[in-house]
């Protein structure tokens, strides 16, 4: 996976996607400021992974997204504090 530059363009609109997550799939962490500082594309450049950032350090909200077929493959979140046992901030 290469990181995308920060200024990026999305490569189409996935956002009604992100409003239609349900809330318990957020496990109480605030994404809706819609702010995305991470964007990570395949070397095959079929598919891209946008972290959505939360309030919260180090968690995510990451959708996957199908370049070919423009469309959200789905969506997880991303908390790095669990999965590494680093500090929350």
């Amino acid at each position: 996976m290469k990181q995308l530059p920060s200024d990026a363009q999305a490569p189409f609109h996935f956002w009604n996607y992100f409003d239609s997550i349900p809330s318990v799939d957020f496990q109480n962490h605030d994404c809706s400021e819609g702010a995305v500082t991470y964007v990570y594309e395949h070397p095959n450049g079929r598919h891209q992974h946008v972290l959505v950032n939360s309030e919260d350090k180090n968690v995510f909200m990451v959708l996957v997204l199908d370049l070919a077929s423009r469309s959200v493959l789905g969506h997880r979140l991303l908390d790095l504090n669990q999965e590494y046992g680093l500090e929350r901030a």
